[in-house]
């Protein structure tokens, strides 16, 4: 290959970060570019769930169902800024399209052959970025107080489940305490997918995979992706407010943000962004030793490094209003009855923008105007499960390897609806 091209990745998050890690590591001259460090931006803030039982799209019919009561209730996962709903409507019309029966299970297939490759793009980074410290077994647990409960809140999850070979375990009181023996004595109902794993910083795990990007030769350049420059139908150039970026070719992994470079480079796409939250809370003297979602309320809660984070539901409003806290402030005594002794100070708050586009799945691919720019965002709530296969996909498309499996669901020039 000699030198490779050049190529600019424009986001620093898990999907920026590991597409520029695999393009250098095929010997290609790449700069990373954001405005802010790798992996505090919306990467910052997840879970670090590590979903293979991730198949479902955003909207199901049973959600849509749920809509009214979802609206009306000040500690449910979903929240609406009504001033933004003239904006976001096409987009929602769009979404709830997508959940109709028939579409519903084509694209839950297509997210399947996604989370289905993940562990490998994974365990490859962890390997040679020396990132094992980071990484948890053990699952992801599910809890609630009634086995009815349980087992509606999984209803449309399991059938898919069922269908795409996922493994999960349905828990008894003794067996979910077994497991959590810190959780509250009411949680008698539980279920497990073994499969996944959990990453204890999510930032960190970014910033990992940058050093090594950056100690094989990778540059790293601080600044805001503000256009292109052309020559003929090729990027020559991205413009950056810190001057022009002679390029061969640009790889768009800006996550909620690259809606108007995508435009730029040809492509509109219906990509809205899904707000999410966290808080964090010390560690209790008895712990997690795994995620756990909890039915009832819509919302995990997951052991990290610096303590207990608890994350969950959406707020559709413009990606640049000002955070509000206080839905997510609301979930902290809730969280206190699932795991006596977890304190209510509150140690950090957080707010950042999940790249949702309205069939649910992932952008992954050349633009189909322009033969130098490739497409590397959508990736909604699993952005941390899939960032690492995408840099992989993305790389043997440079190549013009065969990524092994059909990508043109993932098409950014595809029908959405």
């Amino acid at each position: 290959m000699g030198e490779g091209l050049r190529i600019a990745v424009i986001g620093a998050g898990i999907v920026g970060t590991s597409c520029a890690f695999f393009l250098q590591r095929d010997g290609h001259r790449v700069t990373l570019l954001d405005p802010r460090e790798p992996g505090t931006g919306t990467s910052f803030g997840n879970a670090g769930i590590i979903s293979l039982g991730s198949v479902a799209p955003v909207v199901t019919p049973g959600l849509l169902r749920k809509l009214p009561a979802l609206l009306t209730d000040r500690t449910s996962p979903l929240a609406i800024r009504w001033a933004y709903l003239p904006r976001l409507l096409p987009w929602l019309s769009r979404l709830a399209l997508n959940a109709r029966p028939a579409r519903l299970e084509r694209l839950a297939s297509a997210i399947a052959e996604l989370t289905a490759r993940c562990d490998r793009a994974h365990d490859l980074l962890i390997q040679e970025c020396g990132l094992g410290e980071l990484v948890r077994s053990g699952g992801w647990l599910w809890v609630a107080r009634s086995p009815a409960t349980l087992l509606e809140a999984s209803a449309t999850n399991r059938r898919l489940w069922d269908r795409f070979g996922r493994r999960y375990e349905l828990l008894d009181a003794a067996a979910v305490h077994a497991l959590e023996p810190a959780l509250a004595p009411d949680l008698v109902a539980g279920l497990l997918l073994p499969e996944n794993r959990f990453v204890l910083d999510p930032c960190r795990y970014v910033q990992g995979i940058a050093r090594g990007f950056l100690e094989r030769g990778g540059t790293y350049l601080q600044a805001e992706a503000e256009g292109f420059a052309f020559e003929g139908s090729r990027i020559a150039a991205v413009g950056t407010s810190r001057g022009l970026l002679p390029v061969d070719g640009v790889v768009l992994a800006a996550g909620a943000f690259s809606k108007r470079l995508a435009a730029l480079g040809g492509v509109r796409v219906p990509l809205d962004a899904e707000r999410g939250y966290h808080v964090m809370l010390p560690h209790p003297p008895s712990s997690l030793g795994r995620p756990i979602y909890a039915c009832e309320h819509g919302f995990v809660m997951a052991p990290m490094a610096a303590g207990i984070r608890i994350t969950g539901g959406v707020e559709l409003a413009s990606p640049w209003a000002p955070p509000d806290f206080r839905r997510i402030r609301r979930l902290v005594p809730l969280a206190q009855r699932l795991l006596p002794g977890l304190s209510g100070e509150i140690l950090s708050e957080w707010q950042g923008c999940r790249p949702t586009l309205v069939d649910s799945l992932p952008a992954i691919g050349p633009s189909p105007t322009t033969p130098n720019l490739w497409l590397a965002f959508g990736h909604q709530h699993i952005g941390l499960t899939l960032g690492p296969l995408t840099g992989r996909l993305i790389a043997d498309l440079v190549a013009g390897r065969d990524p092994g499996f059909d990508l043109s669901a993932y098409a950014p020039g595809r029908e959405y609806w």
